[in-house]
């Protein structure tokens, strides 16, 4: 078991569900803490150390959609929402207000540590992404300064549109961002909420940067709510 510096606080009012997470973490060398209501979480947050937050949306005091708009006017930390809440509107309404990542019960100790790893990584590379000129994930490179991509060291023709949805993804890789946000930071505040536009653009750039873009291996479609760069 490797300790870990990251502290992450689960807030969670089910006491099995949390007996499991917080046994899952302590697995794996996080330290942790507990809140059984919206109002004890924020309170922790405020006079404590928290990295991250593990957050149900079902909670007894307020809703957890709530937390994440409140903890949002002041922080960035990580927010991964584990919920039984499964519509892709509920999705896609926490990721809109500012989660990180939407984990559905049931879950596996596995995917909710791979989750948790994915989330903190981003974390490590928001504060150093505009120092950092040139990102890559596989084969496939992205030089900032120079307003390039690259694909297995070849350089790849792409529009201004197709560099600026790449560049968008590659700022927060590992992360879900719905269609709504993509729409609104690629296309401006005025467009409006049709996707059409969008699916064809990123049609269009992955024809240039998948092997097979049936089966992408870099930009993921994440059902009924956006899409994802891998972290590979």
């Amino acid at each position: 078991m490797q300790n870990r510096n990251e502290n992450i606080i689960v807030v969670e009012d089910d006491t099995q569900i949390r007996n499991f997470i917080c046994y899952a973490l302590k697995q794996e060398g996080f330290p942790y803490t507990t809140a059984g209501t919206a109002q004890d979480a924020l309170s922790q947050l405020v006079s404590g150390q928290i990295d991250l937050m593990l957050l149900d949306l079902g909670l007894p005091d307020f809703d957890g959609m709530e937390v994440i708009k409140k903890v949002r006017e002041w922080s960035e930390m990580p927010i991964i929402v584990v919920s039984a809440r499964d519509q892709d509107k509920e999705k896609a309404t926490a990721l809109d207000n500012g989660a990180d990542d939407y984990l559905t019960k049931p879950f596996s100790a596995t995917e909710l540590m791979a989750r948790i790893r994915v989330a903190l990584r981003h974390l490590y590379k928001v504060g150093g992404i505009k120092a950092q000129a040139i990102l890559s994930v596989g084969g496939l490179t992205i030089d900032f300064d120079k307003r390039l991509v690259y694909l297995d060291d070849a350089e790849l023709h792409v529009t201004p549109l197709e560099y600026n949805l790449l560049a968008l993804l590659f700022k927060n890789i590992g992360k879900v961002l719905t269609t709504k946000y993509i729409l609104k930071e690629i296309y401006g505040v005025g467009y409006g909420t049709d996707t059409q536009a969008l699916r064809a653009l990123m049609a269009g750039l992955r024809r240039k940067i998948e092997q097979n873009p049936t089966k992408p291996r870099y930009i993921l479609t994440e059902i009924g709510v956006g899409y994802r760069l891998v972290d590979e």
